[in-house]
């Protein structure tokens, strides 16, 4: 590529321009045309021509010296940093991947080969960086950094991540870009890169999601697939006590990607938005009604059936319930209020008493117990519903795992703990199903390993003992007559630990 200095004319700008050492100006020629060529119809993305720009960018980055290459930054126009910086931006944006339609991705083997590349370039451009600082003589380098931090972390995160349009190739040499990038920022990671040093630095943060904000809106977050994981990724890297000072930039994406028809985009932004629920003060999501927002945003994903994302939203809720109670205030002569955890609760039950699909059975199993927890005694609210819930789960053999009936086992217990006065009248019930339970999982001969069924035999006696504390030993009394007449070795060692253990011994949880 031919490269001409223009003549020196007359401007109303004064000498400036003509004083202009004759390298910078045909650097900037060269890096006008060079962006002119990469954003400009779809010439440079034929194969020879692509290949002709690559080779003139690289051509161009190792004949300029240091001072030639990052000097200019109080030129009357834009000075060689915020052009290299935008010659950043267009090599990030020519390696993006291609809009996925209808669930097809089309085109990623091109865009590997197109990231390889771009990002050998950045690995010039920012071992031109590290050749700056160790240089007494450029003392501009720091002003280059700035303008080209943002858009090749945005490149190198994009490309890193395992997706359809990264290879192991590519993603080894954004990987070594982004080390690269580190080290020249001399920060030891890339939580350090983006919030600082310490609270009182300034980080990068801003600047990347200024750079990320045109592609996340509503009209265009999905015209580049790779956007909302870069997003994702780079918000989960910025923790307690940084955030919250980031709330208005990260939380109005977080709602669009959360509120999408895809499941995978749904979850997505659940976890973006579970992120700043652990990382941002009470105060801050209390703040302009913000919690309730969230709370309402989550809550509808519930009635999905979709198992990955009952996961997400259950967990996230769960973290969220303690920020939205902090409002509420009980007077000790009234009613306890209904909160959130209860509605949550109503509605899990709702779900999962005819529930039949194994994967989601199992979701709303490995919850329960927790939703208990927070409830404690106000659990008794739930308890019929929790009843049949709990019987009904038993019955049914769950896999060789038996995820969900160690679960329902476990949150039987939990409810005998917290709300025993309530538990005598219904004391028959409970122990015919644990009884059914122990007799089904003795007589088993399914693929079961041992060690599971023995984790289930203790889980079934340690809820009948705790039965038999809150009963006053009646649970004694009526397996009396069973321990007699059983026969099978292994219902008897259940029973057997039950009747061994003395009245008023202390036990866990009562």
């Amino acid at each position: 590529m031919e490269l001409d200095c223009p003549h020196e004319t007359p401007t109303r700008e004064g000498p400036a321009v003509s004083r202009e050492c004759p390298p910078t100006i045909a650097l900037r020629q060269a890096i006008s045309q060079i962006l002119h060529r990469l954003t400009v119809g779809r010439e440079a993305r034929r194969g020879n021509v692509r290949d002709a720009v690559f080779q003139d960018i690289s051509a161009m980055i190792e004949a300029t010296e240091c001072e030639t290459l990052f000097e200019g930054s109080g030129a009357p126009n834009r000075g060689m940093p915020e052009m290299l910086g935008e010659l950043a931006k267009a090599l990030g944006r020519y390696a993006d991947p291609p809009r996925e339609k209808e669930g097809r991705s089309d085109g990623h083997s091109e865009v590997t080969e197109k990231a390889e590349e771009v990002g050998l370039l950045f690995l010039k451009l920012l071992g031109k960086v590290e050749a700056a600082k160790n240089s007494q003589d450029c003392r501009a380098w720091k002003t280059g950094l700035h303008h080209l931090a943002g858009p090749i972390y945005i490149f190198a995160i994009t490309h890193t991540l395992k997706q359809s349009w990264t290879s192991p190739r590519s993603r080894d040499v954004a990987r070594e870009v982004l080390a690269v990038l580190l080290q020249v920022t001399n920060c030891g990671s890339v939580a350090r890169f983006l919030r600082g040093e310490n609270e009182d630095e300034k980080g990068r943060f801003t600047v990347i999601m200024e750079l990320l904000k045109p592609d996340l809106n509503k009209e265009s977050w999905k015209n580049n697939p790779a956007t909302k994981h870069v997003f994702s990724w780079t918000l989960q890297q910025v923790t307690r006590p940084w955030l919250n000072q980031y709330l208005e930039k990260i939380l109005p994406p977080s709602l669009l990607i959360s509120d999408d028809y895809q499941t995978e985009n749904k979850i997505l932004g659940v976890h973006c938005l579970h992120h700043i629920v652990l990382n941002v003060p009470a105060a801050d999501l209390l703040q302009y009604n913000r919690a309730q927002v969230l709370y309402h945003a989550i809550f509808n994903h519930l009635y999905t059936p979709e198992h990955h994302l009952i996961q997400a939203v259950l967990l996230c809720l769960l973290d969220l319930f303690p920020i939205l109670e902090k409002t509420l205030q009980w007077k000790g002569d009234t009613a306890r209020p209904t909160t959130h955890c209860d509605e949550v609760l109503q509605l899990v039950l709702t779900y999962m008493e005819p529930e039949h699909r194994l994967l989601v059975r199992r979701t709303y199993a490995r919850n329960l117990p927790a939703f208990v927890k927070r409830l404690g005694i106000l659990t008794v609210r739930h308890w019929k519903r929790l009843e049949r819930v709990i019987i009904g789960y038993l019955e049914v053999y769950d896999g060789p795992e038996e995820e969900a009936r160690l679960k329902i086992l476990e949150t039987l217990k939990l409810l005998i703990q917290h709300t025993w006065p309530r538990v005598s009248c219904r004391l028959v019930v409970l122990l015919k199903a644990l009884l059914k339970l122990i007799c089904d999982i003795a007589t088993d001969r399914s693929l079961t390993p041992e060690p599971i069924k023995t984790a289930l035999l203790q889980e079934a006696t340690d809820c009948l003992i705790l039965l038999d504390h809150c009963s006053q030993g009646q649970v004694k009394g009526l397996l009396a007559k069973s321990l007699q007449s059983c026969e099978d070795s292994k219902v008897v060692d259940c029973l057997r630990k039950v009747q061994q253990v003395p009245e008023g011994a202390p036990w866990d949880g009562t």
